[in-house]
């Protein structure tokens, strides 16, 4: 096959995997359209609370604190800002301290860090835990505890920090929540100590949970073609032992509600490049489930829930039950030593068996280099390493085609518009001259599933957020702030164009249509990660630099075969 005809299939395939992906974003399933209520706080039942048999409590309302009774508490650790309400203990803000909401520039150095747990009502992203029983009064996530100070912080020299909350109530029941963190840790251990001070033996269980509405997502068209948290998964999670990860996305979580008894799991909610996820003792069968609260809103609130064994506890005794609270970045490579299967967050879709591997390679190739434009750029090198015979087989054959265009021409000439005796005619004359037209074909092959790999982990990859190269590119997951990428890209491609050889029989609207495609495709480059239009930038100049070499060589070899003869 041509160079430039598998070049202009390459292109097509390429244009419509990101049209889908932009076309899915605007036209594919949508969550559910909320109903609209005539009462202010609406009149669902409160399903934010798993049901400890007995009882229906008045519907909650996210995002709403009771200033009266309720406690917000600082905690921060060097790469984790907490704040805890006192209302049920719960996380109602995280903010990671090493990682910006915007890229560093020298006008603005030192960014606010990124917020992904958050009580404000547009954006209400929370992490709960509580206790249910059916035996009267026990401290749900809806339950005042008291603290001792309203800041904690992780001093010099300090590597452990622990925060105590606690409630009791008239019966001598009392619950001390301990929540537990470590210097740069992502994880959140979360005690329950449960002291039963009554007369009466106690039963109940522990659970954990997240709350949040869906991220809003008014964008055009071009901008969910180039943003990448349009094309990330945005949604809830779970995994199994047995079943290995699963994702829900809001829009399917009034159609496919979870109920599920999981021993050695964990649940989150998903998120582009970050994801928060709770973790239960691994050896607990907890219930999971899943379900909708106030769906009947403009407004609702998907939720995602652990429920833990029953728990006893003799008059005078005590029980602790444990958890832990991831809040944090896909961090692959680490995230499987926390918890098993922790690592599948990073969602790849299909294209994991390609994408995991390259990241693998560009993560040992960063730690050489210390710059993920360089580890790029690396990665290419070896690639092409790799392939080198068969591109210069693809190359050979292209000098000699090139070569074979007067003779080619003139078949056009002798057979006019009888395309099968031309066809017939190109074939015998590349047998003669031992040219296969073919040899084009491989090589982009390989390259196709490393191009939408590679799309893939710069989209998802959180290690190459805001990963500077040089000068002026801050940031490979963004487009190039000044387009110098993609006019490289167009440059190469001329230059690529005016070296390979037309492919026979095509008609001058085809031609036409494959000088365009340069400029069609820098265009489009115009909104690719500038950390993709480098890898192809210089995959063009390295398959540029082959390709010229090879078809000096092959007209230095034909030059001397004239003279010999």
């Amino acid at each position: 096959m041509n160079q430039t005809r598998t070049f202009l299939i390459f292109a097509l395939l390429a244009v419509a995997y990101l049209l889908f992906q932009a076309w899915e974003k605007d036209y594919g399933p949508q969550p559910p359209a909320a109903t609209a209520t005539t009462s202010a706080a609406g009149a669902s039942t409160d399903n934010s609370v798993p049901g400890a048999s007995s009882s229906t409590a008045p519907a909650a309302v996210p995002g709403t604190v009771s200033e009266a009774s309720a406690q917000l508490i600082t905690v921060s650790t060097d790469v984790l800002r907490l704040t805890i309400d006192t209302r049920g203990g719960s996380v109602v803000r995280s903010e990671l301290l090493t990682y910006p909401s915007v890229p560093r520039t020298r006008k603005d150095p030192d960014p606010a860090p990124a917020r992904l747990l958050d009580d404000d009502r547009a954006q209400y992203f929370v992490a709960q835990s509580g206790i249910v029983s059916n035996q009267g009064d026990a401290p749900d996530h809806r339950a005042v505890f008291s603290a001792a100070q309203t800041s904690y912080a992780l001093s010099q020299g300090q590597d452990d920090l622990k925060v105590d909350l606690t409630w009791q109530n008239a019966a001598g029941l009392k619950v001390t929540k301990t929540f537990a963190l470590k210097r740069g840790s992502y994880v959140v251990t979360v005690d329950q100590k449960i002291e039963n001070g009554g007369s009466a033996a106690w039963a109940g269980n522990t659970y954990e949970q997240l709350q949040r509405v869906a991220p809003t997502q008014q964008k055009s068209w071009l901008q969910n073609f180039t943003d990448p948290s349009s094309h990330s998964f945005y949604g809830a999670a779970w995994y199994s032992p047995d079943d290995k990860m699963t994702t829900l996305s809001f829009a399917d979580f009034a159609k496919k509600p979870l109920n599920h008894a999981i021993t050695g799991g964990w649940a989150s909610m998903l998120q582009h490049y970050f994801f928060v996820a709770w973790i239960p003792q691994a050896q607990d069968a907890s219930t999971y489930s899943t379900s909708v609260i106030n769906g009947d809103t403009a407004q609702p609130v998907y939720l995602i829930r652990a429920v833990g064994p029953s728990i006893s506890i003799a008059p005078g005794q005590s029980a602790t039950s444990a958890s832990r609270l991831y809040i944090g970045p896909k961090l692959q490579g680490t995230l499987d030593q926390v918890a098993p299967g922790l690592d599948l967050t990073t969602n790849y879709g299909w294209l994991t068996v390609v994408a995991q591997p390259l990241h693998w390679l560009l993560s040992q190739l960063h730690t050489i280099a210390g710059n993920w434009g360089v580890a790029i750029i690396l990665l290419v090198l070896l690639l092409k390493g790799a392939l080198w015979k068969l591109t210069a087989a693809q190359f050979r054959s292209g000098a000699r085609m090139r070569k074979l265009q007067p003779r080619v021409n003139a078949l056009k000439e002798r057979y006019g518009d009888d395309k099968m005796k031309m066809q017939q005619a190109m074939m015998e004359l590349y047998k003669k001259e031992k040219v296969n037209p073919m040899s084009g074909c491989l090589p982009i092959l390989i390259t196709m599933p490393v191009f939408f790999g590679l799309y893939r982990v710069l989209m998802e990859s959180v290690e190459l957020r805001h990963a500077p190269f040089f000068g002026w590119v801050h940031d490979l997951s963004a487009p190039d702030p000044f387009f110098v990428l993609p006019v490289i890209y167009i440059l190469v491609m001329l230059a690529t164009q005016w070296l390979t050889p037309a492919a026979a029989g095509m008609d001058p609207a085809q031609q036409k249509m494959m000088k365009v495609m340069p400029v069609v495709f820098g265009f489009m480059f115009l909104f690719f990660p500038a950390g993709l239009v480098l890898y192809w930038v210089v995959n063009g100049l390295t398959s540029l630099t082959q390709q010229w070499l090879i078809t000096r060589s092959v007209d230095r070899a034909e030059e001397k075969a004239k003279a010999t003869a």
